[in-house]
């Protein structure tokens, strides 16, 4: 049977600012999104029998208490994989097998990427020719990240994050990634985040203006992230992990959407590689830590194994 092999890439926020709350409850954002090297990987086959099977791997998980998996009509790929078989009335089945890298409720959009994945796998597998902004319209149905993360590389979006404008390539650094094992729940951030008092906004168009001339450093520096206002006061150890990398030499420290996970940029390996081995020394214990580098999207890591099995 025809298989496919797809990465399904995390996301970070270089720069993340809040606008104001909508009528429909939403927030309206304005942001600028880098996908990364930490991927799931997916493996996606044609079945005979009818419906989906959905079989996750998650023992990258498993050094500390076992998360709670969704139920498969819950979960972002199956239901991905579910919006367009039903819209096209595909009666075969189709299994998919997932392998979690990217860590669950990080802020690192692992459920959108996912779920972004298994469209591009679904329009491959069946030839349904559906162009990526057709995906795109359908993925928003189901989160406001997976039009992003259909598009991925370096990009602002604004709206409540499916308003995509492609940008050109960030300028390449390494990216440690630190997340803290604390519960931050996206729905007590936004709901607590007072859009209409803030003081101080990030500059998206002066980091844009960075990424075009190339500038590493005022790229970095320019990093902000509102959602801090509430994530820091109820949990400390975000600013503490900020300060770390900093010291460290990261060029800037975030942390990512609605958190927990921090990261830090480098413009020198030899630098990261040893922030990444200190961060261990240091938190590795408490916390998850991952080194990788920004990522663009191409054919090759859409779908980079098809064939015959």
């Amino acid at each position: 049977m025809e298989e496919l092999i797809l990465k399904a890439k995390a996301k970070i926020n270089l720069g993340l600012d809040v606008l104001a709350k909508r009528p429909d409850g939403y927030h309206e954002l304005r942001m600028v999104m880098q996908s990364i090297g930490l991927c799931d990987e997916i493996r996606m086959a044609v079945r005979q029998e009818p419906g989906i099977l959905l079989r996750t791997d998650i023992s990258e998980f498993l050094w500390t208490e076992t998360p709670e998996l969704l139920p498969d009509e819950k979960n972002l790929a199956y239901r991905a994989a579910a919006l367009l078989m039903e819209e096209f009335g595909i009666r075969q089945g189709l299994q998919i097998d997932l392998r979690k890298k990217i860590p669950m409720a990080a802020g690192l959009a692992g459920g959108s990427a996912d779920a972004a994945a298994v469209l591009k796998g679904v329009n491959h597998l069946f030839g349904l020719g559906l162009s990526k902004e057709e995906l795109q319209k359908r993925g928003v149905r189901l989160g406001a990240d997976i039009p992003y993360c259909i598009m991925l590389g370096t990009a602002l979006a604004e709206g409540i994050g499916e308003k995509l404008t492609e940008l050109p390539a960030a300028p390449p650094c390494f990216v440690l990634l630190v997340q803290p094992m604390i519960d931050v729940s996206t729905g007590f951030v936004y709901g607590n985040l007072k859009a209409d008092r803030l003081r101080k906004h990030p500059d998206i168009d002066g980091q844009i203006a960075a990424i075009r001339d190339g500038n590493f450093k005022k790229m970095a520096k320019l990093m902000g992230n509102v959602l801090e206002t509430v994530t820091i006061p109820a949990h400390p150890v975000i600013r503490e992990l900020k300060e770390e990398m900093r010291n460290l030499g990261a060029a800037g420290a975030m942390m990512s959407g609605s958190g927990p996970t921090v990261f830090g940029l480098f413009d020198d390996e030899m630098r990261a590689r040893k922030a990444y081995v200190k961060m261990i020394d240091m938190r590795g214990d408490v916390c998850r830590v991952r080194l990788t580098r920004f990522e663009g999207e191409d054919e090759d890591d859409a779908v980079f194994s098809c064939g015959l099995k």
